[in-house]
């Protein structure tokens, strides 16, 4: 198994590469607009917008994976991340502007049909058509948005959470060693006093047998020399 620092960024960075060829073959063979492709584009795009949500997570990972990087090689892997990112953007605007001609594509014909052949306002109403289909086309890729920036912030704040959790345990682990550490001072500090009071013990000892035998050899001094 690969434990090397960039073995992750590398994997994921291989299964983003798959999901934007997928994507990319996918947008590419539904460009063209055909009688009854309707249906089979719609499908195909809601097809890509689950991939390109993979994309994001992918896209997640890899800034995770580079945070733990050695500076020295960081930069290197910041440029091809932020190439993955100019990838799949331009992959969403592809398959915004591809949602959007969908959208006219299955409107506009009921429309035309239901209007007379020589409708002065035949041509205002195609306008306001198109102008409404956009703008849903537009309210529809921000909620999208917003809804995976949503999960984006779940997602952190998840990982803050998991965070604050090891954090925790990790001082109440250093508090639990600090404890311990003032528990063995404390047997130590009382170690050291029983050796020094049996140190003074000793030497009262040794000084009071000096005293007496001193005293001794005085008093046979002064017998002998009497």
């Amino acid at each position: 198994m690969d434990n090397t620092p960039t073995s992750l960024f590398e994997s994921y960075e291989r299964d983003f590469n798959d999901i934007t060829a997928s994507i990319r073959k996918k947008l590419d063979a539904n460009g063209s607009e055909g009688e009854g492709a309707v249906e089979g584009r719609k499908a195909a795009l809601r097809r890509v917008e689950m991939e390109l949500d993979e994309g994001d997570e992918m896209i997640s990972q890899m800034e995770v994976e580079i945070q733990g990087m050695p500076q020295s090689i960081r930069s290197k892997y910041v440029a091809r991340l932020k190439t993955g990112k100019a990838e799949l953007s331009k992959l969403k605007k592809q398959a915004k502007d591809l949602s959007t001609q969908t959208m006219r594509a299955q409107l506009l014909p009921a429309s035309l049909a239901s209007a007379p052949s020589d409708d002065p306002y035949g041509t205002d109403q195609r306008t306001r058509l198109l102008s409404g289909t956009d703008r849903l086309a537009d309210g529809q890729m921000r909620l999208e948005e917003s809804h995976r920036v949503a999960l984006e912030t779940e997602d952190v704040g998840a990982d803050i959470l998991r965070n604050l959790r090891g954090q925790r345990e990790q001082i109440e682990h250093a508090r639990e060693t600090l404890h311990q550490a003032d528990s063995s001072i404390d047997k130590a500090a009382g170690t050291l006093k029983t050796m020094i009071r049996r140190m003074y013990q000793q030497r009262w000892t040794t000084a009071a047998i000096i005293a007496v035998l001193v005293i001794l050899i005085v008093v046979i001094l002064y017998f002998k020399l009497r």
